[in-house]
């Protein structure tokens, strides 16, 4: 039996592709919009700068425990976002995942959802891992559907693990195993 013919970096609206030097004013841009910036990240929602962005690529780039991917539309190539495989334990076969559309004008098009299968795709059968997880905070319900679209299970929640606007919020943990996505398919 030979291999399949399929690029497991492609979608039918995505494509991921790595991150450049090119990117990095894009990418840049994405963190002016502190309320996106917001839903992605616990840190303070400050801008980068694009010289910051590249140092954050090169850096990522280096690491071998970790799997960076600029998303972009099939059509037009334009970058959308970014998505990543991350803390990965080669070990035990598992990482954490994490995607991020950068301008809500391409929110509810399904690039999100197309990027995150190819991404699963990505991390089960050319990495042949085991358990994708992912943290999500409690206020972004649209991700939280995606995610139980896909078929992560809720395993643990982080009670009250961020402060944002004088208000505590929770942060849900959710994995996903190869076979729960295989049998999905």
């Amino acid at each position: 039996m030979g291999l399949a013919e399929v690029n497991h970096l492609h979608g039918s609206l995505v494509r991921l592709t790595a991150l450049a030097k090119d990117d990095a004013a894009t990418l840049a841009g994405f963190s002016e919009n502190t309320w996106v910036y917001r839903l992605m990240n616990s840190s303070p929602a400050v801008p980068y700068t694009v010289a910051e962005t590249v140092k954050w690529i090169e850096k990522e780039q280096e690491n071998p425990n970790s799997f960076h991917f600029g998303i972009r539309n099939v059509e037009t190539g334009a970058l959308l976002g970014f998505c990543e495989l991350d803390e990965i334990e080669w070990n035990h076969r598992a990482c954490m995942l994490g995607i991020g559309l950068g301008d809500p004008e391409d929110w509810g098009k399904g690039y999100g959802r197309d990027a995150m299968e190819v991404l699963l795709r990505f991390g089960f059968h050319e990495l042949n891992l085991h358990r994708i997880g992912l943290a999500v905070f409690s206020y972004n319900a649209r991700a939280v559907a995606l995610y139980e679209s896909l078929g992560f299970v809720r395993e643990g929640t982080v009670r009250e693990r961020l402060s944002r606007d004088g208000k505590a919020h929770d942060m849900l943990l959710y994995g996903l195993l190869r076979v729960e996505w295989e049998a999905s398919r």
